[in-house]
């Protein structure tokens, strides 16, 4: 999966807005099929995505596109899918996963899907949501090639408040047990790290505070929840140019010792061995990485 920064949520009876997320920066843009949508919406929401999809790819190519369905316990979870998968479509948000059998399931219907719209390699951003799921959060983040990244969550007022019962708090140290075993995890099945979410939308300062804490913890990018949080999140995910340079001239340093037949160098005030240039590759992949995405760098 691409290093998605933010992952900007649309309700998929307002495809108008998508755009507005894609002009705001957001690296990807889900489709919201479940809590967002009242229920007698819900049909005409599912009507609309086919266009949706295929206009936006069109116009924003570089945009993440994916659908978040209604939960298996709504028994609309292929309806959903029936309608969702198209061409254009990047992948799905898939709700409620327990265990790595749900994760499965999704797997039997995706393939029958693909195959009959013409499309494939769809990938899922999995959000844990439930006390199963943190249980069982190993196990789904290796059941399938297509789960792409997961999701440590912390919202205020979400599922996971819910099932967990915690009292949510600005710095996230109720939530930091099960975001940081999820995180491992995600990392462990080499998948994309994610968390969700700031719910408090004026609140730019607490948001970027948040942010770059989540960026120290080891997580790559977050769900959001409005236009206006796109730019502090990317750019608490986006390295500065200081940082790059730094990155550059270490590996170039340790490059010249290497060819010169020397193991380690200074560079600097710092000792520089393999390890520290390993990183330096790994690091400066990612940031080539995320020049591709809608919201560049």
């Amino acid at each position: 999966m691409l290093p998605y920064r933010t992952i900007l949520f649309v309700p998929a009876h307002k495809t108008g807005w998508i755009a507005t997320a894609a002009e705001a920066g957001a690296d990807a843009v889900c489709l919201d099929l479940e809590d967002s949508v009242p229920p007698q919406l819900k049909t005409a929401a599912r009507e609309g995505l086919a266009a949706a999809i295929t206009e936006m790819a069109q116009k924003y190519p570089r945009l993440g596109l994916f659908v978040r369905t209604n939960s298996w316990a709504t028994r609309l979870t292929g309806v959903d899918l029936e309608k969702a998968v198209v061409p254009g479509l990047t992948g799905l948000f898939v709700p409620k996963i327990d265990s790595a059998r749900d994760v499965y399931r999704y797997d039997d219907l995706l393939d029958h899907f693909e195959a009959q719209a013409g499309v494939s390699g769809l990938e899922y951003i999995v959000p844990i949501e439930t006390i199963h799921g943190i249980q069982n959060c190993e196990e789904i983040a290796a059941a399938s090639d297509r789960v792409g990244a997961m999701i440590g969550p912390t919202a205020e007022h979400a599922d996971i408040a819910k099932a967990v019962g915690f009292e949510w708090s600005p710095e996230g140290t109720e939530s930091l047990f099960h975001r940081t075993k999820i995180m491992l995890a995600t990392k462990a099945a080499g998948k994309h790290p994610l968390t969700a979410l700031w719910e408090r939308i004026r609140d730019l300062d607490g948001l970027r505070t948040f942010t770059e804490n989540n960026r120290k913890m080891g997580f790559r990018g977050q769900v959001v929840l409005h236009p206006t949080h796109v730019s502090v999140v990317n750019a608490a995910y986006t390295p500065d140019a200081a940082q790059i340079d730094f990155y550059r001239g270490l590996l170039s340093t340790y490059q010249e010792a290497e060819a010169r037949g020397d193991g380690a160098v200074m560079y600097g005030d710092i000792h520089v061995d393999k390890a520290h240039a390993d990183k330096a590759t790994d690091w400066l992949a990612a940031v080539d990485r995320l020049a591709a995405l809608n919201g560049g760098i």
